[in-house]
């Protein structure tokens, strides 16, 4: 059994704010729409929080106008803003119930010769169950799993295809494929998961159970942890930590010895965000295997050095013992700046046909 994690970086539509390429403009985007989209939800548009409101889109270059070059404000029911001839601009919705709308993120179309590139990269890898991170939903997966990812009968390799749209507002959730012998066969959701501090996950833990041929129950976590790119680094890492510390709960009552936790995790092994799962459970990360081959780079993420390692596959102790070995899959991903730190597919002439900027990782389990 092969089990791999692998951050698309989307399919077919992503936010232009993520694009690395205008990283320096989009950065104060995302905190401006994530700043926004939290105040818009109060229940009463006091004075103070009318002021932040208009604070937060003008940054997003909205107070003028419903159209920016990265983000949106739709308006479909009921006003939020009156907009003056003089060219002053006052919120006249007196709370959430006024109105029906929101902001929203722009989106461009993902480049066709990147998507051919992400799918060449799974056909390399050719895992049994695939932990995909930052699919848009799950229609566009399966679209691109029937279309780009078939078997030599010319049939989708990948038969179960599973998404539940998570907590991120710009359509980048985690989900599964997995192959014809080990079917989906239970799901659960955990997006409405909370400790003290209020809703634990950024996307979700999604809880994912197949059945292997031999009729074992393994059990799949899914995950995207927190980004470091925006926000401030305590409150980022407060968070990754409390997520890390939920997942921990959820694969102790898992009920099987059978778990992986895999997923985009955005954070080094060595992070004591991370340390509630990595250093607090049993789990064992298959980068420590013996049989693992990282080809000298142990990252995962854009130059993939030691401290760009943020994608994982984790194993419980039944499944770790069963391991054989692994690896770090990144022909699809940009080598460097001039894209020759390493092999990389002759279909990548230039950064923006990468498949990712992320590495596929998986590991590969002896079990019937």
């Amino acid at each position: 059994m092969r089990i791999a994690s692998y951050n698309v970086e989307n399919l077919f539509n992503r936010a232009r704010a993520l694009d690395q390429r205008t990283w320096s403009a989009g950065r104060p985007v995302l905190e401006a729409f994530q700043a926004v989209s939290t105040l818009l939800e109060e229940p009463l548009y006091t004075d103070d929080i009318q002021h932040r409101i208009l604070r937060e889109l003008a940054r997003l270059g909205l107070r003028n106008g419903d159209t920016a070059k990265f983000a949106r404000l739709r308006q479909n029911r009921g006003r939020l803003l009156r907009r003056s001839r003089d060219g002053k601009v006052h919120v006249v919705a007196r709370g959430r119930a006024d109105w029906i709308g929101w902001v929203e993120l722009t989106t461009d179309r993902v480049q066709e010769l990147a998507l051919v590139n992400t799918a060449r990269v799974l056909d390399d890898v050719r895992a049994d169950v695939v932990g995909v991170v930052e699919a848009e939903n799950r229609f566009a997966l399966k679209r691109f799993a029937d279309a780009g990812l078939t078997g030599a009968d010319g049939r989708p390799r990948y038969p179960h295809v599973m998404v539940v749209d998570g907590n991120d507002e710009r359509g980048i959730d985690v989900g599964v494929l997995s192959t014809a012998d080990y079917p989906l066969i239970a799901q659960v959701s955990h997006v409405d998961d909370t400790d003290a501090r209020g809703r634990v996950f950024s996307r979700d833990c999604a809880e994912y159970h197949f059945r292997s041929p031999g009729g074992h129950r393994v059990v799949v976590l899914v995950n995207h942890f927190k980004s470091k790119g925006y926000g401030g680094k305590v409150a980022s890492d407060a968070i990754r930590e409390r997520q890390a510390t939920r997942v921990a709960e959820i694969y102790r009552a898992a009920g099987t010895d059978l778990v992986a936790v895999v997923g985009d995790l955005n954070d080094t092994p060595d992070s004591a965000p991370l340390a509630p799962l990595l250093t607090g459970t049993d789990l064992r990360d298959i980068s420590a295997h013996p049989g693992f081959d990282d080809d000298g780079r142990p990252g995962t993420y854009g130059y993939c050095t030691a401290r760009n390692k943020l994608d994982y596959v984790l194993l419980s102790p039944a499944l770790f013992a069963r391991a054989t070995g692994g690896g770090i899959h990144r022909r699809g991903v940009w080598g460097g700046r001039r894209g020759t730190l390493w092999p990389i597919f002759d279909t990548m002439t230039a950064a923006v046909h990468a498949g990712s900027d992320h590495a596929a990782i998986y590991a590969d389990i002896a079990l019937e």
